[in-house]
């Protein structure tokens, strides 16, 4: 059973780690001279998932942002010609979001900066140690236990 402190010190150390993992990661984009900011990534993040261009209302909204702040931040990245604004082909009225070549070369890069940094972060658990935390987490991020 748990107490109040205990669940007070995970919560501390799951803060930590988070904040550590962060850091690995900056640095991982700082050596590969990607300069973005987090809210840029999780934009070019989300334009990935979509199958066809989207609409910048549509990006606020899984965004769970306000339009404005979807706007700044496609500029930004307009600006590095990591996206672009294209006309939607039955709307003249509506434009859409699509990611440039440059854009996917940057998604291509933060995924490995992820992935460097999550090594740097796993580097002291064995193997074995490595999988019972994957199971922890995937308890924590779905809400329920990992199938095995």
């Amino acid at each position: 059973m748990s107490t109040p402190d205990a669940d007070g010190l995970l919560a501390e150390q799951l803060l930590r780690l988070s904040r550590r993992l962060y850091r690995s990661q900056k640095r991982q984009l700082e050596y590969a001279d990607i300069a973005i900011t987090p809210a840029q990534s999780r934009l070019l993040r989300t334009l990935a998932l979509y199958e066809e261009a989207p609409r910048m209302a549509d990006i606020a909204a899984r965004l769970e942002v306000v339009p404005r702040a979807v706007t700044s931040l496609v500029d930004g990245l307009e600006a590095g010609d990591r996206v672009r604004r294209v006309p939607d082909p039955t709307n003249r009225r509506v434009i859409r979001i699509e990611l440039t070549e440059t854009g996917r070369a940057t998604l291509r890069a933060m995924r490995t900066a992820r992935r460097a940094a999550a090594e740097d972060i796993l580097a002291p658990l064995t193997p074995e140690q490595r999988e019972v935390f994957g199971g922890l987490l995937s308890t924590l991020v779905d809400g329920r236990p990992r199938e095995c």
